[in-house]
């Protein structure tokens, strides 16, 4: 009689199973990117030197220009949005890498360990080509990208200038869309992990954020996890969403600026949007766009979003105008 309850349970727990398993495929299906590699287009190039996997656009004026690092987020690869930005970078007379450090070919699948030399060979690359101003060269990144960018400018004096949007203050653990297995640090240091926070696994049914955040409460006890920003000589602009649902980027970024002060740096500089999520960062896109319906996707409303990028995005193009242009 026990066993038939337990069945009877058994049968409606399995149907309950299947159901959420339905949920959550129908989840992982709208929000893991599939893994793109962008052709380069007309005006730009492969990169397969020396390790590196990019797409390269040269500047197309005269002499030697600023360059720029551009670094996507957990997507990886080489994305079609990416390569969008990294045109529109172009035609303001940047050389611009694109540069994937995970999930492209022959890459690591998960981002994990990941090691932060890769960067710097990418801005070594940079200041061979003759198009380029070795002198002036910036790093922009979003999300992971920003969590890597900000990494690069305390552990590379050549990085001038760093716009981070959606950026962390801390190392996180490493990640994976490949696998549900638990990782180490995202990123490793001579062949050793970085110190890191740990959010354990991602339930598909809760928002990131509130788990970050839980997370994020414990840096106290693993101090060596945060950023340290006050080793970087860069500018640095930091463009975050208030409602970020995949994870605290503006209270982050707050903590990057008050870590800056608190040894005697002014060099941060916060863009806080209220009404806006992790699609903070970009160009603005007109209604009648297919892209501004899904702007909410991660936090926000599609409105928020892009007035959002429509007040950021000049201020990103006049940051980098600055501080690629400063004497040095």
């Amino acid at each position: 009689m026990g066993w038939k309850r337990k069945a009877g349970f058994g049968c409606g727990g399995l149907l309950l199973l299947l159901l959420l398993g339905f949920a959550g495929a129908v989840y992982f299906g709208l929000f893991i990117p599939a893994v793109q590699v962008a052709e380069a287009g007309a005006t730009g190039r492969r990169i397969t030197d020396q390790g590196l996997l990019a797409n390269y656009y040269p500047a197309r004026d005269s002499g030697r220009r600023p360059a720029i690092v551009l670094l996507g987020g957990s997507e990886g690869g080489i994305s079609e949005s990416g390569r969008r930005t990294a045109l529109i970078l172009q035609g303001q007379g940047y050389s611009v890498l694109q540069l994937s450090f995970y999930r492209g070919p022959h890459q690591p699948p998960n981002l994990a360990l990941i090691p932060v030399e890769y960067f710097s060979n990418s801005i070594s690359w940079l200041q061979r080509q003759a198009e380029v101003d070795p002198e002036r060269i910036a790093v922009v990144g979003v999300s992971k990208g920003a969590e890597a960018a900000l990494l690069i400018a305390t552990r590379d004096p050549r990085v001038s200038a760093v716009v981070a949007a959606a950026p962390s203050s801390v190392v996180w653990q490493g990640s994976s869309f490949d696998s549900s297995a638990e990782f180490g640090s995202s990123w490793s240091e001579r062949g050793r992990p970085l110190d890191y926070l740990r959010f354990g696994r991602w339930r598909w049914w809760r928002d990131m954020s509130p788990i970050m955040e839980e997370a994020l409460a414990t840096l106290a006890q693993n101090p060596r996890a945060a950023i340290p920003v006050e080793r970087s000589n860069a500018r640095i602009l930091l463009i975050c969403g208030e409602s970020d649902h995949l994870w605290p980027s503006c209270p982050m970024a707050r903590q990057v600026t008050e870590r800056a002060r608190s040894h005697g740096l002014s060099n941060v500089t916060v863009l806080a949007y209220p009404d806006a999520g992790h699609a903070v960062f970009g160009r603005p896109f007109r209604e009648d766009e297919p892209a501004f319906q899904h702007l909410d996707r991660l936090g926000g409303t599609n409105a928020g979003n892009n007035r959002a990028r429509a007040d950021g995005w000049p201020r990103i193009m006049g940051f980098l105008r600055t501080e690629l242009t400063r004497p040095r």
